[in-house]
């Protein structure tokens, strides 16, 4: 049973590593750099963008330690799927979507020297970084980790304390 569900994590991350490459792909295809489609006027765009850094636009040209720390965190990621998400459905999945996201990204960082980015969104009127779909990725699968790690704390204080934690009234 544990192989199906490897199985299923890993096809996760090739459908979030085919989803983010064939957007950037038509990005790059069909729209000129800097060019912006409005989909909700004031709220989100798709803005032909690219980054030679990461989030911000921090460490810019940077590409030989984005090699370095992307294959170290891809190896690690695919280490803690086989040893740690065993047994752990929201954990295993979280891990995927980081895993596709950091592919998503490493593939335009070798290919294309820079990552495409195209969601482009104001947040209660701040001008949030243009990003894509590897970057979602990344987020949403440290969302999921973290609701995964307060779960298991929380677990682990219903077993230490009961279902009343330790304040008994």
């Amino acid at each position: 049973m544990w192989r199906y569900f490897l199985v299923f994590y890993y096809l996760i991350a090739l459908f979030v590593i085919l989803l983010d490459q064939f957007t950037k792909w038509l990005i790059v295809n069909n729209m000129f750099f800097g060019e912006s489609i409005p989909i909700i006027d004031n709220v989100l765009y798709i803005t032909s963008h690219r980054n030679s850094g990461a989030a911000w636009g921090i460490l810019q040209g940077q590409m030989w330690l984005f090699y370095v720390v992307t294959i170290i965190v891809i190896f690690a990621i695919m280490y803690y799927i086989h040893k740690a998400a065993k047994g752990k459905r929201l954990l295993g999945i979280s891990l995927a979507f980081m895993l596709g996201g950091a592919i998503g990204n490493f593939i335009d960082r070798v290919f294309r020297k820079e990552v495409v980015d195209f969601i482009h969104t104001y947040i209660f009127g701040y001008n949030f970084p243009v990003f894509n779909i590897a970057d979602s990725a990344l987020v949403i699968g440290v969302v999921l980790l973290m609701i995964q790690m307060l779960l298991e704390e929380r677990a682990s204080k219903e077993k230490t304390y009961g279902e009343n934690g330790p304040h008994h009234s």
